[in-house]
C-alpha cells in the first residue's frame, strides 16, 4: 500500500511539473522587471521605449485582481511586454514608492502611470482595469 501511495504521489508530481515547465513568457501574463524606476528611465532612454508602472499597494483589492486577470491575459501581455519596460512599485513598502507617490501625485490605488526615458508623465490612470482597458491604454500612447 506504501509502494502504491508512493507511486501515485511521484506521477501526481511529473505531471504537475509536466504541465509548468511548458509555459512561455506569454503565459506568465506582463513581465514586470527587477529594477527601480530610475534603471528603468535609463533603459527607456536606450531602447526608446517608454515605461508602464503599475503603483500599487499590498492590500489594495483592485490591485490584486488586476494582477490575477488582466495582467494575466495573453493578448495584454504580448502587447506589454514588447511594447513598454514594465515595473511594479509596492507604494508603500518599497524603497523608491514614497518618493515616486509624491512626485506623480499618486493617493489612490492602483494607480497606472505611462513615463517617458526623462521621467515625464505620459498618460496617468487612477482605478482598477480590465484587459479591455490595459490594451486602450498601451493604444493611446506611443514612444516618440
Amino acid at each position: 500500500m506504501k509502494k502504491l501511495v508512493g507511486l501515485v504521489l511521484i506521477a501526481l508530481v511529473g505531471v504537475s511539473f509536466a504541465f509548468t515547465s511548458n509555459k512561455s513568457s506569454d503565459d506568465e501574463g506582463i513581465i514586470f522587471e527587477s529594477i527601480t524606476v530610475k534603471e528603468a528611465m535609463e533603459q527607456a532612454k536606450e531602447s526608446g521605449q517608454l515605461i508602464f508602472i503599475d503603483c500599487y499597494t499590498s492590500w489594495c483589492g483592485p490591485c490584486k485582481r488586476m494582477a490575477a486577470t488582466a495582467f494575466k491575459d495573453e493578448e495584454v501581455a504580448a502587447i506589454y511586454n514588447k511594447q513598454f519596460i514594465n515595473v511594479k512599485v509596492e507604494m508603500e513598502k518599497d524603497a523608491e514608492g514614497p518618493e515616486l507617490a509624491r512626485k506623480y501625485s499618486v493617493n489612490a490605488y492602483p494607480t497606472l502611470l505611462v513615463i517617458d526615458g526623462n521621467g515625464k508623465v505620459v498618460k496617468k490612470i487612477v482605478g482598477g482595469q480590465t484587459a479591455e482597458g490595459l490594451l486602450r491604454i498601451a493604444g493611446s500612447v506611443r514612444a516618440n
